[in-house]
């Protein structure tokens, strides 16, 4: 008779119940004196409305304008958000973007060191500021909004340089804006007099294709490359930068058809009830994949084939349904059905440099469709991350993935061999969203594994810094991911790329649904497979979290000596969550080591680099009633230098491991708060959302062979997630 297997302790979130939160510690003197303060900024206030009131009045529509106002990097936490002051000044707060200062002192112990913060750009009457600045001069401590001033590091113009981005691979002539809107109100005088002022400056506006993510206004112009200082005095303006191309549909490495005839099975998937689509170049007139491709559409049916697409998107959608095709060796049975969506075709062979719209405009439509919880993703813009702007596809694909309800992978990128000096080998977008999965590659399957030499490095933006978030074989020179040839069928063609790692990651996320069912939510599933990636050593800019296992296996089982327990649901804002961690009535013998992975969905700001996520988590562990112990260490993530004062607490996925002694641990709990902001403000729980949540620990204990069993005995809440698949499955990718 076979040996049991155990799976997952689920319905863990039974155990978890609110507790009162944690009493505040008083708060610390401030840094400066009233006097000092005024002494640096009255001067500064000054001299930006100065040259505030020396702008020509087209650029400042409704003689609105904008001004920069950094904070001390010692008061970035949303608690110290400057509003009180803003409404003072009249202002709305309209962005911000990270950036770095030198601060002559700050609230830690030592010297102080060049550190991250924040910089929020305000949009006013100049009438108003040029008041403003006037009756600082009789400020004293107890007028209103004077101790947000302590908070303040400097206020300026904003930088017109800083505007302009630079991309030497994108079209010439050519460019993408982005504007920044008011929050309330109507913004069509901001949107109208952009359009007159750039038209006289010889620009050619497609405001057709413009898009409104957050309150950014983002649409692709053509005109002459030395007007663009003049255009980017626009107040409102945020960003200029090269219009960029699409990634190339062509390979890193791409053979001729091998000798080897591919050898798939003749079956249907073992599931057919999970919602899966590819969105890539189209397929071929005629295939190999046809039985499991149950929809083939185009997204524009008067537009032809792009001469690449179909062989690329053909390799991707067989990647997702295969994994890699080895020569002699029959293929594994799919786990599910897959819907093709053709996103882009021939007008980018034509070099049409508005594809990128276009083909964004395609996108928009399917997830707008919520058809699908599982998509894959292995094309997008040419254009390495910007830590000071985010761009359109990342925020928008952000925005509509953040209830949690959809699961996509996004390829990382070909870019790795690119020079990094620059950030040219870093993620390209919009693998760097904080709602989907960037996957990254690996030159092999077996153990020795590295990370691919082209595959995209992190690290990513904050928050998102680990990124890509995992990697899968991708495939090189010396051991290639086979796929079915476009032109030669029933032969292998081999190839490597991110592009074929990316929906092999994905083949994972569906097989753990075709398993175990619609029990496990999509954020469960990244929490499970994050929960069991390896890194080997390499670096988190390298491998993000690391590898997947080869086999689904260890992801889903609990072998001798190993619980895996989930815990999934929504958390409240400002609520402390207690999570029990449940362990056996016997106790844990010897050591244990404890692996926990939270992941959530979160809505973003756009118009806030710095601030993105409007969702974070604290979690804390308790060992015992008495104790706390640091687990979650965002220096883990970035060096000390690379962290904002309040890094890690809006991250959207936290993972680490801690080593105890089993005896030591007396009714563990983790704590988990959930904090919620707006434009970087704090609001009340009231008003904030609720999110959805997922909670994976793994506790590997081999003294303790039954804890699994013990686990599930200790609590008759707690239940085993069975598989639905009532045969074995062979769960070898």
């Amino acid at each position: 008779m076979a040996e049991k297997r155990n799976y997952i302790i689920g319905k863990a979130e039974v155990l978890a119940s609110h507790t009162p939160p944690p009493k505040i510690n008083p708060k610390s003197d401030p840094i400066y004196t009233f006097p000092e303060v005024m002494e640096r900024l009255i001067p500064q206030f000054e001299k930006t409305v100065s040259r505030l009131n020396d702008l020509d009045d087209e650029v400042c529509p409704k003689d609105f304008a904008v001004a920069a106002i950094t904070l001390h990097p010692s008061y970035i936490a949303k608690g110290h958000f400057p509003r009180t002051l803003f409404k003072e000044m009249a202002v709305s707060s309209i962005g911000s973007k990270g950036v770095e200062i030198l601060p002559d002192r700050w609230t830690r112990n030592g010297p102080p060191a060049k550190s991250p913060t924040t910089k929020i750009f305000v949009a006013g009457k100049r009438y108003r500021l040029t008041e403003f600045s006037q009756e600082l001069n009789y400020f004293t401590e107890d007028s209103r909004g004077a101790s947000d001033l302590f908070r303040v590091w400097s206020v300026t113009e904003p930088d017109i340089a800083d505007k302009i981005k630079h991309n030497t691979d994108a079209y010439k002539g050519f460019w993408e804006v982005g504007l920044q809107l008011m929050p309330v109100g109507g913004n069509d005088f901001i949107k109208t007099s952009f359009i007159n002022y750039a038209g006289e400056l010889g620009f050619d506006v497609k405001d057709s294709m413009a898009i409104e993510v957050g309150n950014l206004w983002f649409m692709p112009i053509a005109g002459d490359e030395e007007c663009l200082p003049r255009l980017a005095k626009f107040s409102f303006l945020r960003v200029i930068r090269p219009l960029p191309a699409m990634r190339s549909f062509r390979p890193i490495t791409r053979g001729m058809p091998v000798g080897a005839n591919i050898n798939l099975p003749d079956v249907q998937p073992y599931a057919s009830d999970i919602r899966v689509a590819i969105l890539d170049g189209g397929l071929p007139a005629s295939h190999v994949l046809e039985p499991w491709v149950t929809n083939y559409t185009h997204a524009d049916a008067s537009a032809s084939d792009h001469p690449d697409g179909p062989s690329h998107g053909l390799g991707v959608t067989s990647a997702f349904l295969f994994g890699p095709l080895w020569p002699g060796e029959k293929a594994s049975r799919p786990y599910s059905y897959v819907d093709h969506h053709r996103i882009l075709d021939s007008n980018i062979g034509t070099e049409d440099p508005f594809e990128l719209y276009r083909t964004l405009s395609h996108l928009e439509d399917i997830l707008l469709s919520r058809q699908y919880e599982f998509l894959n993703l292995s094309l997008g813009p040419a254009l390495p991350i910007d830590d000071d702007e985010i761009h359109p596809w990342t925020s928008l694909i952000d925005i509509y993935l953040a209830d949690g309800d959809t699961f996509l992978t996004i390829a990382a990128g070909n870019n790795g061999d690119s020079e990094s000096s620059l950030g040219l080998n870093r993620i390209q977008v919009p693998s760097d969203c904080v709602n989907a999965l960037s996957v990254g590659a690996t030159d092999q399957v077996e153990t020795g594994w590295k990370r691919a030499s082209y595959s995209a490095v992190g690290p990513g933006r904050s928050p998102g810094l680990v990124k890509p978030d995992l990697v899968a074989f991708g495939g090189t020179p010396r051991q290639y991911f086979h796929v079915p040839s476009d032109l030669d069928l029933g032969k292998l063609v081999p190839t490597c790329g991110t592009s074929f790692s990316a929906p092999f990651l994905l083949r994972y996320a569906v097989g753990i649904r075709a398993i175990l069912g619609h029990e496990i939510s999509p954020l469960a599933i990244k929490a499970l497979l994050i929960n069991a990636a390896d890194r080997a050593e390499h670096g988190k800019g390298e491998v993000g979290w690391g590898k997947v296992p080869d086999s689904i296996s260890q992801i889903i089982e609990s072998p001798p000596g190993t619980a895996r327990i989930l815990y999934q649901g929504e958390l409240a804002a400002g609520k402390y969550l207690r999570v029990p961690l449940p362990i056996p009535e016997s106790g844990i013998k010897g050591k244990v080591k404890i692996r926990a992975t939270c992941c959530f969905s979160s809505p973003v700001d756009p118009q806030d680099t710095s601030m993105y996520t409007r969702a974070g988590v604290e979690i804390t562990f308790r060992p015992d009633p008495e104790k706390t112990q640091s687990f979650f260490k965002q220096t883990s993530i970035a060096t000390e230098a690379e962290l904002r004062a309040d890094a890690g607490k809006w991250e959207s996925v936290l993972s680490a491991d801690l080593n105890k002694i089993g005896d030591k641990l007396i009714r563990p709990c983790f704590e988990i708060h959930y904090m919620a902001r707006e434009g970087g403000d704090q609001i009340t729980g009231s008003k904030a959302a609720s999110i959805r949540y997922a909670f994976v620990v793994s506790l590997e204990s081999p003294k303790t062979p039954e804890i699994f069993s013990g686990i599930l005995h200790s609590d008759s809440r707690l239940v085993e997630i069975q598989p639905r698949i009532p045969v074995p499955v062979p769960v070898i990718l």
